[in-house]
């Protein structure tokens, strides 16, 4: 039999717990990925064994993670809002002013068509769902006047234009149906940024984050 010295076994000591956190990172990343596919093609009802097999996991596995359907959900939207939000960052220092304000307006719009689907449930007074307005808020938000500031800042857009407001407006846009739903608010979007070019010397502040009804 093998003796193990103190060193390697303090090394086992030390490395397995980082192994489980890995695993388990994976585990729920697999899981939060897999959720969203199903929810987007299925709807949020659809059986959490779907998820599961989906994912590559046991159903154990998912509800020791998320208890409730809803952990779930909420979960997902989370995520799938920090990414659009830190996709902000990555086009302002890739891409000049307006042309990063663009994609990001319609990484923004795909963001809201995946997750039409989750209105109900969010919306459901569900106490899971409870801080989710105020965080898609304070995540969107910051990364939208970042980007309006960039481009009014360069002369290219007027500056008297709120992030909220802008936010709301192209969730209004983006709530379309038939085939043709997606197309309809990028062509909507486009119409918003022209509107956003027209007098681009107003002096008028841009509208203070806050001011506004949270979602």
């Amino acid at each position: 039999m093998t003796l193990l010295t103190d060193e390697s076994q303090a090394d086992i000591v030390g490395q397995t717990p980082r192994r489980r956190r890995a695993d388990a990172q994976r585990s729920e990343d697999a899981l939060l990925e897999a959720a969203k596919s199903v929810f987007a093609t299925t709807g949020v009802d659809a059986p959490v064994r779907e998820i599961a097999t989906k994912a590559g996991v046991g159903i154990a596995t998912l509800y020791r993670r998320f208890p409730k359907r809803s952990d779930l959900i909420a979960a997902v939207f989370r995520r799938e809002v920090d990414a659009c939000a830190i996709a902000a960052d990555a086009l302002a220092e890739s891409q000049e002013p307006v042309p990063a304000l663009m994609e990001w307006l319609l990484h923004y719009t795909r963001f809201l068509a995946t997750k039409q689907g989750l209105a109900a449930a969010l919306h459901s007074g569900d106490p899971a769902f409870a801080s989710l307005p105020n965080y898609f808020r304070s995540r969107f938000e910051p990364a939208l006047t970042m980007l309006l500031a960039a481009a009014a800042d360069a002369g290219e857009i007027r500056n008297d234009v709120g992030a909220y407001d802008l936010l709301r407006a192209i969730g209004n846009l983006s709530v379309t149906s038939g085939e043709d739903g997606a197309a309809h608010t990028k062509r909507m979007v486009m119409l918003l940024l022209d509107g956003l070019r027209y007098k681009t010397d107003a002096r008028a502040p841009c509208a203070r984050p806050g001011t506004q009804r949270s979602l």
